[in-house]
């Protein structure tokens, strides 16, 4: 459950990732980014044939998550890229129920204070750190794109 806070905001800096592969509850490294935490509900208008009005009445059509895109350094893991083989060689039990939580700012509490979960999680993209000899001070990033069935908030 959420704990509110009502002076101020959470910063978004201190969260964890648990993509639920034995790899002691985070991404094997902490991840910079996770954007994409998203429900759509789509409207849809009906009119009932018998209706007296001449206008419509708008429903909610059936909701969806957004897409969700965790971003890391280059770290030599490979759980990643192994969910993403898991994916690509037809093993249909690889999909996932992935935690995302975040913590507030002491850094003597762990305890997170908010916590989504993404069900029926898989991977859907991933793309390899950009490579330049330009820049020397630059992290290697590499991203996965994950798509959602079902985003809840705990």
């Amino acid at each position: 459950m959420a704990i509110l806070r009502e002076e101020l905001p959470y910063l978004p800096i201190n969260f964890q990732i648990d993509l639920q592969d034995g790899s002691a509850g985070t991404t094997a490294g902490t991840a910079s980014d996770v954007t994409g935490l998203a429900i759509e509900m789509p409207t849809i208008e009906y009119r009932h044939g018998s209706a007296k009005t001449n206008y419509t009445t708008k429903m909610v059509a059936l909701s969806k998550a957004g897409d969700v895109t965790i971003k890391r350094g280059v770290i030599g893991a490979e759980n990643m890229y192994k969910w993403i083989e898991d994916m690509r060689t037809g093993n249909v039990k690889a999909k996932r129920t992935v935690s995302i939580s975040l913590s507030d700012e002491n850094p003597q509490n762990d305890t997170p204070v908010v916590t989504w979960k993404l069900l029926g999680a898989m991977p859907i993209k991933w793309n390899g750190p950009t490579l330049s000899a330009k820049n020397t001070s630059d992290v290697a990033f590499e991203e996965i794109v994950l798509s959602v069935d079902h985003l809840e908030q705990a």
